[in-house]
């Protein structure tokens, strides 16, 4: 199936990426984790809830933690470029047979729930608290020093069909790995705000959780987010990197938090502004496409994801395989 062509007039404006709410376990070691290991900076924390921001946001949170039961994923959220978006969201959705709802947030103007039609929740909002500017508190810089929160990675069993409804909500391929035999797409990844990519989808069970990413200056933070981790008791919350991504050319390293949410440093992919630029192909077979240099990626990485909840993930019918490590 081909990339679809670009939509450059969506039924609705989304900006980028803003946030995602993830449900943990045991909030005290997941704080640990978040701010003092990768150190984002805490904007909210209760006996039940802690919010996050990195350090050039100003809205105020780019990650929530839920005190849970289970661990999985209660949300994907984005921003909306203004209000009326919010109103022509919910009659897009609903138009489509989508569930809708209006929902009260901490810290957040009017909020819009809703679900991709494969169960993925989406939350969509314009106005979100704005908080001081920190990127000049180079005080508060640690761990990792994150930026900004830039991308998801989710798991879909049918990524063409994913390609097409995100594409027609105005998400654009900026580069996608296509598998030659059966000509499917097997990932994708996709962008509203200039980058690479703000959503991507992989070929698996899904529809899960692959990872969050978050923006970091050099690929230095990323070596010495490596030495924090190794000597501080997350060695073995190292799954793979550092490398270099052949698709999107970024440098990265991927880490899973102490519920085994994933999170990838990431830094130095390219801008993707031109409505006009053409996706590039990768093929499947293609083994710079995933790691242009750097250790292939473990089985883990293609088969452990994090549940949205209360959604049954299914299996792909695509069952075409990349080069995994043995």
């Amino acid at each position: 199936m081909p990339v679809p062509a670009i939509n450059l007039y969506p039924p609705f404006n989304i900006l980028r990426l803003s946030h995602v709410d993830y449900g943990v376990t045991d909030l005290a070691a997941s704080r640990a984790f978040y701010a003092d290991t990768l150190g984002l900076q805490i904007t909210h924390e209760d006996a039940t809830r802690i919010t996050f921001r990195a350090m050039e946001e100003r809205g105020h949170h780019c990650i929530s933690l839920v005190k849970s039961d289970t661990a999985d994923v209660r949300a994907l959220a984005f921003k909306l470029f203004d209000t009326p978006d919010l109103d022509k969201a919910e009659a897009y959705f609903k138009d489509r047979g989508l569930p809708t709802e209006w929902v009260e947030r901490p810290h957040m103007d009017r909020v819009l729930r809703t679900q991709d039609p494969w169960g993925i929740p989406l939350e969509f909002y314009v106005r979100m608290d704005r908080l001081p500017t920190i990127h000049q508190h180079y005080k508060l810089y640690k761990g990792v020093k994150p930026l900004r929160i830039d991308h998801f990675n989710m798991f879909s069993a049918d990524v063409d069909a994913s390609v097409a409804f995100y594409n027609d909500i105005g998400f654009r391929v900026t580069e996608y790995t296509e598998d030659d035999e059966s000509g499917k797409i097997w990932a994708a990844w996709m962008h509203r705000k200039g980058g690479v990519h703000d959503v991507a989808f992989t070929n698996g069970l899904g529809p899960r959780l692959h990872h969050t990413a978050f923006w970091v200056p050099t690929p230095l933070n990323i070596i010495d987010l490596l030495d924090l981790m190794s000597t501080t008791g997350y060695v073995d919350n190292i799954e793979r990197g550092p490398g270099r991504h052949g698709i999107s050319n970024a440098f990265f390293l991927y880490v899973r938090d102490p519920d085994g949410h994933r999170i990838e440093i990431y830094c130095s992919d390219y801008q993707t502004v031109d409505p006009d630029l053409e996706p590039i192909r990768w093929s499947l077979t293609d083994p710079q496409r995933q790691t242009l240099w750097g250790a292939p990626a473990p089985r883990s990485w293609f088969e452990e994801g994090s549940l949205f909840k209360g959604v049954t993930p299914r299996k792909s019918a695509l069952k075409a395989q990349p080069i995994i490590a043995p």
